[in-house]
């Protein structure tokens, strides 16, 4: 169970429980996915391995029809939930990067804990390396993205603009294969609107001749995908075709070195190096990819900084990208499972 290396880390530590709260840790630990909004939502786990699940009073029948199996408190609007139990910790566990100083106050008043410890490491160490069950969904998740680009290159025409593809693309993937969430808000962007990397679609017209790039993913039972096309409409001109040849290298290149035991950063030096060698260094401004799985971006960066190797099944983007202001923008993502010998590519659209 997962929840067993959450205990060894308590006892590890030399604490009395670990109290998780990030919605989608509680859902990975659980089965249970929620968004509380102001109200407590959070996971408590003992050193003795007794799990108890804290939920606002109206989801706990919602609770019952879960896979989570251990004990449920409900508490109503208004209500202070530790008086809903009886458990003193001198030292507890939480997620340091999700817990606020309300909530610190009231976990030293309600569990009288003295210390408190960082049980983040150990979530994203469990999340880093996905089960076969994590990876069929983030392989149907990749499946569907591969599909929305299909869906938007096949509705480009002159004048259409990015956000009617957007909408193009959204509508026919939720209507027609059962999609109910993205993972992040569709990105559509024409010619040297591509130059910006976190662009936002507007009414800019297609024009001939010009580069779409199309960044997108789909959520499928709570997994997501994320990819990126950069696709020609008519004869995009030979500075925007170098970038795009200079970018489809670096994103290969890199992707052939993934593989158990190499060390994540090189893979961004390699492409880094293509790239800066082909002179447009400084058009390449963010890292080179991230980790996937329950969140699009997640543990671990695939940046230069990162010493960390690769291990059999982790997922992570690789997604180099050139960005001239003005002029053009590329950028190619490709979903990469870490396998026992190598590497799988997930995402398969044409390049």
């Amino acid at each position: 169970m997962k929840t067993d290396e959450i205990v060894k880390e308590i006892r590890n530590q030399d604490a009395g429980a670990a109290w998780i709260t990030t919605p989608l840790n509680v859902f990975y630990f659980t089965g249970y996915l929620s968004e509380p909004h102001e109200r407590l939502l959070a996971l408590l786990i003992t050193a003795e391995g007794e799990q108890v699940l804290f939920v606002p009073k109206l989801e706990v029948e919602e609770v019952k029809a879960s896979p989570f199996k251990g004990k449920v408190v409900g508490n109503a609007d208004g209500e202070d939930p530790f008086k809903l139990v009886d458990y003193h910790f001198d030292k507890l566990l939480v997620e340091n990067e999700h817990l606020t100083l309300k909530r610190q106050k009231e976990l030293i008043e309600g569990f009288g804990v003295e210390t408190f410890g960082d049980i983040d490491g150990t979530i994203k160490a469990l999340r880093n390396v996905k089960t076969p069950e994590e990876i069929d969904k983030i392989k149907k998740a990749a499946e569907l993205a591969d599909k929305c680009i299909e869906i938007g290159v096949n509705f480009l025409k002159e004048g259409v603009t990015e956000k009617q593809v957007v909408r193009h693309i959204e509508y026919e993937i939720q209507t027609n294969y059962g999609v109910d969430q993205m993972s992040f808000d569709t990105m559509v962007l024409f010619g040297d609107h591509a130059a910006s990397p976190h662009g936002v679609p507007g009414d800019r017209a297609l024009q001939k001749d010009e580069y779409v790039l199309f960044d997108l993913g789909v959520v499928y039972e709570q997994y997501c995908s994320d990819m990126t096309r950069t696709v020609p409409f008519g004869t995009p001109d030979e500075k925007a075709k170098e970038v795009y040849d200079i970018v489809l290298k670096a994103e290969k290149e890199a992707i052939d070195m993934i593989k158990p035991g190499v060390v994540i950063g090189d893979v961004d030096k390699k492409a880094r190096g293509i790239i800066t060698e082909a002179g447009y260094g400084e058009y390449f401004v963010h890292r080179l990819g991230h980790g996937l799985g329950l969140e699009e971006h997640e543990y671990q960066d695939v940046a230069a900084h990162n010493t960390n190797k690769f291990v059999p099944g982790m997922v992570v983007t690789v997604e180099p990208g050139i960005y001239v202001p003005n002029e053009v923008g590329v950028r190619i993502e490709d979903d990469i499972l870490v396998t026992e010998d190598g590497h799988e590519i997930l995402t398969h659209y044409e390049k």
